[in-house]
């Protein structure tokens, strides 16, 4: 289990470690001198499958959690639902019980108390009639401009957006009062939504809250990871070979550092992951016939890398171990996890695929047996046509039969 620290220096080394940008640091150093308990929540839209992406946040909260800070994790079902209608609102319930399998089985895997980590559903509190009335609030002093402009980076944009859209980062802002809480905790890409929160808190007569932002992470492909990309993405539950296959396919320019998925995933994942595991920070590099390489930061890794020291041959492998390593405990806990299995499918059910209806070929009206065909076609449809004045009779009737009663 990994020690929480105690010293205001040693927490705050941890709660900066890998950040891009904080908001209102001082917040933060504030509460840690009056000794209080460091209050922060991180929001999750349950839609599509936590992937390892997910392991970027997740170590900044155990790191969170390591310098004794209180973590509060939204399980925002109504944001889910709001961005775009990615996510059915009957799918929604299920998918943030597998969130919450996900994200405690992420935290267990890296061996860090989790005796302060608090779950809390958006629908829990979004939907009283204060909240809501503060959002009535809060939307009559922003602005449509700045509420689409907030959460352009984070609300999936298109030509004619639904009003929902719009709502989203107003609900962000306001989860950060309702929640009570010191820090709000996300990626850069919320930059304008935090900002949004720091101009429009205090307009109601809320205090503003520090924002801690991480960077975004390249994906295997260069890109984001994303989940509807099963080729940016690893699944938390993807077996080992599929594992091994697509980091092995994912897109490492030799000598190039700046856009390398693979070394920033070392750096926001395997690093951390291995000093809370093991104690000491350290990700190795086997190679053969030669003594193994061991980085203790990822800068003198990137530096190795920049000059071809460190090959993708020899970086692939090592990652693929230490990612075997972290996956391994989440989805031995899945297997033995009857319930967790059962939620999956509820979340995430397979779509049944649309049987290919058999193309008649025309054979035109001179073969033959041409025109018995044409009695027997005729005669069906005009069995088809009788059957269903018959039953559009009926259903009429019933239908008017229903309304009389009724009125």
């Amino acid at each position: 289990m990994a020690v929480q620290v105690q010293s205001k220096d040693e927490k705050l080394a941890l709660i900066r470690e890998n950040l891009q940008e904080i908001l209102n640091p001082e917040i933060i150093e504030e509460v840690l001198d009056k000794g209080e308990t460091l209050r922060i929540y991180f929001g999750t839209a349950t839609t599509g499958k936590p992937h390892c992406g997910y392991f970027v946040p997740a170590m900044k909260i155990a790191q969170f959690l390591q310098a004794g800070c209180h973590v509060k994790i939204l399980l925002a079902d109504i944001h889910g639902f709001l961005d775009n209608l990615k996510a059915p609102i009957e799918l929604v319930e299920y998918r943030a019980k597998y969130y919450r399998y996900c994200i405690t089985a992420l935290l267990k895997a890296v061996n860090v108390p989790i005796d302060k980590l608090e779950f809390i559903l958006g629908s829990s509190y979004q939907l009283s009639s204060k909240y809501v009335m503060d959002v009535y609030r809060l939307a009559s002093l922003v602005s449509t401009h700045d509420a689409k402009k907030s959460g352009a980076d984070v609300v999936k944009q298109s030509d004619n957006p639904p009003l929902s859209g719009l709502i989203y980062p107003l609900l962000q802002a306001l989860d950060e009062e309702a929640l009570d809480v010191h820090a709000q905790f996300g990626g850069v890409d919320q930059r304008k939504i935090f900002a949004l929160a720091i101009d429009a808190l205090p307009k109601l007569g809320y205090k503003p809250r520090a924002h801690l932002c991480t960077p975004m992470v390249q994906g295997l492909t260069a890109g984001k990871m994303s989940a509807s990309d099963p080729n940016s993405k690893i699944d938390l539950l993807d077996p080992p070979d599929v594992v091994t296959r697509k980091i092995k396919k994912a897109v490492a320019v030799p000598k190039e550092v700046e856009n390398n998925g693979l070394l920033a995933f070392v750096r926001h994942v395997l690093l951390p992951a291995s000093s809370l595991l093991d104690g000491e920070r350290k990700f190795t590099i086997e190679r053969q016939g030669s003594d193994p390489l061991i980085y203790r930061d990822a800068d003198a890794l990137e530096a190795d890398y920049a000059t071809d020291v460190v090959t993708p041959q020899l970086l692939k492998p090592a990652i693929i171990s230490a990612l075997h390593r972290l996956l391994a405990p989440i989805q031995e806990e899945f297997t033995s996890s009857t319930e967790w299995q059962e939620i999956e499918k509820k979340a995430y059910p397979v779509e049944e695929p649309k049987k290919k209806v058999k193309k008649v070929k025309n054979k035109g009206t001179r073969h033959p047996g041409a025109a018995k065909e044409s009695e027997k076609e005729a005669e069906e449809g005009k069995e088809i046509k009788d059957a269903t004045q018959e039953d559009v009779g009926k259903s009429a009737s019933e239908a008017i039969e229903k309304l009389s009663v009724q009125s």
